[in-house]
């Protein structure tokens, strides 16, 4: 069975509640596709690259072979290893899973993410094998793939139901929705319509024109307009509904995903939240919230702190006589969604660098506003990162106005934005240079020294010699002094260089006095890789 949740109601009591399946997978599986197909719309079509980067919630009708009518809710959670959070809320709001795992690929890293996101929820699922209709698709493979990944469906020793769909064609897809209505059918999902609604929020966004915005999902009761709802520390009217197509209705009821404008504050995503009756009450659960939170604050243990600065991770020893330089790579990051915002932050967290650090000056959701222009005009250097956020009126007419241009870049793909930062990153890495030895000379005999002009003769050792060259002078073994030379010879005509195994006759211009049996070292600075 399901994990106990506040919005399921006994069974005795209530009545049967549409069904609210999560639909989980690895990145570009097909999880979207489906859901086109049940829905006959276009989401992929609209999500940038093909890729679902937001958790979608929607209502389809499925009529079963007896003719009877269906709603079941789907929640869209995206693959993409970023927005791990995102699938993770997704499962805990969801009574079934579908499992998405393609014919051509079989089981692959967020494949046993999602996994893991069920089995924590200790949820229901079936496995669907997509893109059967692909000329790649092996549905043996595919399954002796999970298998051998722990899950062991139904004909390969196992009980997870199992369907073979192709969201092109259709094939399955009818025979995946019975299961679903079958297993809603078991776990005997139950709701009151007579008490006031609470549920989840999926997502929350922030309109300069609407206002903070909430998708919520409906786990118990029934929403009306006049009412308010509160999640944790914000609350707001319910002036209207909108449905998931954007329709105002007028109640919502149980696993029915609606949205709600007009909040004080953004809700958390993934936060419980309840109807109550009036605008004093909303007040009274927000305070109530706000005590909480001080409480607990209080009462946690006090970990004692090292008043030691912390040292950065430049990987050298404590007391090194010259620690590397490290530079830091300023960002003000504005989302869509506070989904997105998660993403680009867990994205922005994998990439390291000993002598680059990321400093996030701010972040937010919503549009790119005016404050965010003054951040990023603040310091010549931050970068202002936008997902699917655009500048408004105010901050477009700031940027076109400002004395320095503002660095911005704007993405609708999450791994475009992740490769541009490193990047980014990597063209700020301090240069460092070393000492690199090209030849080596030893000096036979000294012939005239006229002040710090010296004419000496040798033999080339190692590599060679080359006019203009900087030169270390070395008495046993020891560096004595620096110099250049000016000219050489070889056979007494002014060459060049002169190679490795060649006599040679040059005059180099060193302050320290040349004596036969010293060795000259060619040296030239190049960048450390």
């Amino acid at each position: 069975m399901k994990k106990d949740q506040q919005n399921l109601v006994p069974a005795s009591l209530g009545q049967a509640r549409p069904p609210v399946v999560v639909v989980m997978g690895h990145i570009d599986h097909g999880k979207s596709t489906l859901l086109d197909y049940i829905r006959k719309t276009n989401i992929v079509a609209g999500e940038a690259g093909g890729i679902t980067q937001h958790v979608g919630a929607y209502q389809a009708e499925h009529i079963s072979s007896d003719g009877e009518k269906h709603p079941i809710t789907f929640l869209d959670t995206p693959g993409h290893e970023a927005f791990c959070n995102i699938r993770e809320r997704g499962a805990k709001a969801a009574d079934i899973a579908i499992l998405i795992v393609s014919a051509e690929d079989g089981v692959k890293p967020q494949t046993l993410e999602a996994l893991q996101n069920i089995n924590e929820q200790k949820m229901p699922y079936i496995v669907a094998i997509t893109k059967i209709d692909k000329p790649n698709a092996n549905i043996e493979r595919t399954k002796q793939s999970l298998g051998e990944n722990e899950i062991y469906v139904e004909g390969w020793g196992g009980n997870v139901p199992c369907v073979s769909i192709s969201s092109v064609t259709g094939a399955g897809i009818p025979e995946l929705l019975d299961l679903l209505i079958l297993q809603a059918e078991l776990e005997d999902l139950k709701t009151d319509p007579t008490i006031p609604a609470s549920g989840t929020v999926i997502e929350s966004t922030l309109d300069t024109r609407k206002g903070v915005s909430a998708t919520l999902l409906i786990g118990n009761g029934t929403l009306e307009i006049g009412t308010f709802v509160v999640a944790e520390g914000t609350y707001a009217p319910v002036r209207f509904i909108e449905n998931f197509k954007g329709e105002k209705i007028t109640t919502a009821t149980a696993s029915m995903p609606v949205i709600v404008l007009g909040w004080t504050s953004i809700p958390p995503c993934g936060s419980e939240w309840k109807t109550v009756k009036t605008k004093k009450l909303a007040e009274e659960a927000i305070e109530e919230y706000a005590a909480m939170v001080r409480n607990s604050k209080n009462s946690a243990p006090k970990v004692s702190t090292n008043n030691k600065a912390p040292t950065a991770s430049s990987g050298t020893k404590a007391g090194d006589p010259n620690p590397p330089k490290i530079v830091s790579l300023p960002l003000v990051l504005k989302a869509d969604v506070i989904g997105s915002l998660e993403g680009m932050k867990f994205e922005l967290a994998k990439i390291h660098h000993d002598r680059v650090v990321i400093k996030i000056v701010s972040e937010g959701i919503g549009a790119i506003n005016e404050n965010d222009i003054k951040s990023a005009q603040g310091d010549p250097n931050i970068i202002l990162i936008g997902f699917n956020a655009e500048p408004d009126k105010k901050a477009s007419t700031l940027i076109e106005r400002a004395a320095v241009p503002i660095q911005m870049k704007n993405f609708s793909i999450i791994y475009e934005l992740s490769q541009f930062v490193r990047e980014t990153l990597l063209s700020m890495v301090p240069k460092e240079y070393v000492e690199e030895v090209t030849g080596k000379a030893k000096i036979i005999a000294v012939f005239s020294k006229e002040r710090d002009r010296q004419v000496v003769g040798g033999k080339v050792q190692e590599g060679q010699l080359e006019t203009g060259a900087s030169v270390k002078i070395v008495r046993r073994e020891a560096e004595i002094g620096r110099g250049f030379i000016r000219e050489l010879q070889q056979q007494k005509k002014r060459v060049t260089e002169v190679r490795e195994g060649f006599e040679f006759g040059s005059l180099i211009d060193a302050k320290f006095e040349i004596a036969a049996g010293d060795k000259v070292e060619v040296v030239r600075m190049v960048e450390k890789k």
